[in-house]
């Protein structure tokens, strides 16, 4: 019989904490394998409890060893623990991290004796590279370069879910961290790309060539080719309805915007409109809404007829994160006028 079989997740994560402080990878290996068959049963009182086991942990321990740790945190959340539990902290270390991370090329053209830069996840690297450094405080570079992705993870759950963005503490300084390490640290671009998702965003969408117009409010939408697809999804109907003349788009594609399992549709995704800014430039696919500029304090979309046929594969870039398109009214023509006049078209 298994030691660990009647015990509770917060137990078995107590004893996994245990086991890593003490460097035993026998007793370490032995409670991972027991907390993932509880895991998979566990309620979400019961997940939510050992979230609070590691969170205590997560505060203190070293960026190098605690990767496991924050990896486990997203699981938890994953199987339906509350996601709020450790956000302040993973938010903190991941934060204090990626700055340390940021430093850490600069630091390696200065002691690397020209040697190419280490890759993060090069950790076999890692003797050779502690070789070169001297001081304390570049060690903990060095350290954050190697280990920081490793808690990426614990991130991305809670933060493709509306609570965990709206809740999330120490944003900006996150943000920043993100924006400066994503460059070298491959895992930190989703991260950047989550922390600059919209939620209850106000969105004017002008459609010159039938005169009508909407207001939206946006939120969970990850890049602008989910964004065509969705506007295309929300705005294209019966125009007995008030909608906009066009060809439907299929059912597989809607799914592949919003929660369907099938993110990537045969055939690929097709493009109905040009997406087009107050200011007259484009609005690239490639880009998110948070890059569109507002216009008295509206984001303005312009949907002119497409120039040439796009095609993408993926219907969303963040699988668990669901969006959502809300039309709050139909303009009226004076009101479609209006904007018109205002954006210059």
């Amino acid at each position: 019989m298994s030691l660990f079989r009647k015990r509770t997740l917060p137990m078995l994560t107590t004893d996994l904490i245990e086991a890593l402080r003490e460097q035993d990878n026998r007793a370490f290996s032995a409670a991972q394998r027991e907390i993932v068959k509880r895991a998979e049963r566990a309620d979400a009182a019961e997940l939510t409890a050992a979230l609070h086991e590691l969170e205590r942990a997560l505060q203190t321990v070293p960026l190098g060893m605690g990767g496991q740790l924050a990896t486990l945190a997203a699981g938890f959340v994953e199987y339906g623990g509350d996601p709020l539990v450790a956000l302040e902290t993973l938010a903190l270390r991941g934060s204090d991290g990626l700055e340390r991370a940021a430093r850490f090329p600069a630091l390696w053209q200065a002691v690397g004796e020209g040697a190419p830069l280490p890759e993060p996840d090069d950790h076999e690297r890692i003797p050779a590279v502690q070789a070169e450094l001297g001081s304390n405080e570049e060690h903990e570079l060095a350290e954050a370069w190697f280990s920081v992705g490793e808690w990426i993870p614990s991130l991305l759950l809670p933060l493709q879910q509306a609570k965990g963005r709206k809740a999330l503490p120490h944003r900006a300084r996150l943000t920043a961290a993100a924006e400066a390490a994503q460059e070298h640290i491959g895992e930190v671009g989703w991260l950047y790309g989550l922390l600059r998702v919209l939620d209850d965003e106000p969105v004017i969408v002008l459609h010159p060539d039938s005169g009508r117009g909407f207001r939206l409010t946006i939120g969970g939408i990850g890049d602008n080719f989910q964004l065509h697809t969705l506007l295309a999804a929300t705005l294209i109907g019966d125009p007995a309805q008030g909608k906009i003349p066009g060809e439907p788009i299929p059912p597989e594609w809607v799914a592949a915007a919003t929660t369907g399992e099938d993110l990537e549709p045969s055939g690929g995704i097709g493009g109905r409109f040009n997406l087009v800014d107050a200011g007259g430039k484009w609005i690239w696919n490639e880009g998110r809404p948070a890059d569109i500029p507002r216009l008295d304090g509206y984001r303005i979309v312009v949907l002119e007829k497409p120039p040439y046929e796009r095609t993408w594969n993926a219907g969303r870039v963040y699988p668990l994160m669901p969006p959502s398109v809300t039309v709050d009214a139909h303009l009226t023509p004076a009101e479609v006028s209006d904007w018109l006049a205002k954006i210059g078209k």
